[in-house]
């Protein structure tokens, strides 16, 4: 079992930047793929970035590509989420995963243990 907790959320204004943490203990941290979620009120939950264990592949929505770099420290069981020129349709809470068994990264029922979330809020 493995327990996941988000830090690093705020409130900004457009075009800042935040940087996300996720620290995950239990089960070895750098033998799992790891994901960013998010989910805005109303919405439903939605892909962010993945990166593989070995963190040297990465993965993004479009709306977030060359804005967000999802990265990963296996020695410190952490992975981070650097977000720059934040916009208000950022605006959601963000959410870590693990997946423990592989499947499709972008899929959030391919991920077995979720984080408590933290809230971004990027103002007009």
């Amino acid at each position: 079992q493995a327990q996941l907790a988000e830090s690093g959320g705020g409130l900004v204004q457009a075009g800042g930047s935040l940087r996300l943490s996720c620290v995950a203990s239990g089960r070895t941290f750098g033998n799992y793929g790891m994901g960013w979620f998010r989910q805005a009120p109303g919405k439903e939950r939605e892909f962010v970035a993945a990166i593989t264990r070995s963190g040297t592949i990465a993965y993004y929505r479009d709306s977030v590509k060359g804005r967000f770099t999802i990265s990963r420290d296996n020695a410190k069981n952490t992975v981070y989420l650097q977000m720059n020129s934040l916009k208000p349709e950022d605006t959601a809470v963000y959410y870590c995963a693990v997946q423990y068994y592989g499947g499709t990264y972008s899929t959030p029922s391919a991920y077995d243990y979720w984080g408590q979330g933290t809230q971004v809020t990027v103002s007009s």
